[in-house]
């Protein structure tokens, strides 16, 4: 299938009514290329980089993109595009160079235009992501390489939640133990479990195409032998002791399943929680607390939050 871009140079000013009027011709988002993303600061955490490009960026102003089935009335749609956008001015809103264009892109380009933006990543003391489709070698002779093919539905496993998540892994996973990944999605802490020498990983996770594509990642990373995948609702049916348990999964769900998680866990052993959001932090917590854990370490990163929580021994 064929679609067509149209792209509107235009100001910081005109991108909110610009992408309304490309909202309401069809288009379901947009796509914004404002330079000042090429000065933007950003933290760089364990060599992490955000790869951007100028050659994709206006020298001023900014460009407003979007996209549109080509049909028969595809003509009428971007001519009244360019009338809505021409009536802004009636409105006293800048339009800068308000330069429209149009081009073609073909659907399969986009299957792959995705992977030029991921990029082996160092997400912490020990961990490297790897795209399957990159060459690296490794800096240090104890790095951990995590090969991922995320395909576009579970991430590329730098997400701050994951990286706090495989930070903690890092802190509390002994060779020899037993790891249950709750909402293992691509089923990356599942792979680092193992890469850190776990004896057996329980990864699971009720949607069946992140089953599948788990189970993918697993056997890329040759760690099958010690990681078993299976769909599953949180922790319903799970009996086995685990010595650490992992769930990078949302807040609202963490505060329904901390008991189930205090009857999963050792004594002594540990619940990693991620995917909360500041606000959230402290009802986390008190639910926690209240199921028999004591809070060892509080990781942020962004808007983020992680915690290390060891089970109480009495």
């Amino acid at each position: 299938m064929k679609w067509s871009e149209i792209a509107i140079h235009t100001t910081n000013e005109a991108i909110e009514p610009v992408s309304n009027i490309l909202h309401e011709a069809g288009a379901s988002g947009v796509v914004i290329e404002d330079p000042q993303e090429l000065i933007k600061e950003r933290e760089n955490v364990f060599g992490e980089i955000y790869h951007l490009n100028p050659a994709d960026y206006p020298d001023e102003g900014v460009i407003v993109k979007a996209y549109l089935p080509v049909n028969s009335f595809l003509g009428e749609t971007v001519d009244a595009i360019k009338e809505s956008i021409n009536n802004l001015l009636l409105f006293d809103i800048d339009l800068g160079r308000n330069a429209i264009s149009i081009s073609e892109v073909n659907e399969e380009e986009w299957a792959t235009a995705w992977k030029k933006y991921y990029n082996p990543v160092k997400i912490s003391e020990k961990f490297t992501i790897v795209p399957t489709w990159e060459d690296y070698t490794p800096v240090s002779s104890d790095e951990l390489i995590i090969e991922l093919d995320p395909g576009m539905a579970f991430g590329t496993g730098t997400h701050p939640t994951t990286v706090m998540c495989i930070q903690a892994l890092e802190r509390t996973v002994e060779p020899g133990q037993h790891v249950v990944d709750v909402g293992t999605g691509s089923g990356v802490l599942s792979i680092a479990a193992a890469l850190l020498n776990a004896e057996k990983v329980t990864a699971l996770d009720l949607d069946q195409v992140a089953v599948a594509s788990a189970k993918i990642n697993v056997k890329l990373n040759k760690v099958q032998d010690r990681v078993a995948v299976s769909q599953n609702n949180l922790l319903d049916g799970v009996s086995e002791a685990a010595d650490v348990v992992v769930a990078n999964i949302l807040a609202e769900v963490i505060i329904r399943f901390t008991d189930d998680v205090a009857d999963v866990v050792k004594p002594g052993g540990y619940f990693i929680a991620s995917g909360i959001i500041q606000p959230k932090k402290q009802e986390v917590k008190n639910a926690i607390i209240e199921s028999g854990f004591t809070i060892e370490e509080t990781i942020t990163m962004e808007d983020w939050v992680a915690l290390i929580c060891k089970k109480n021994d009495n």
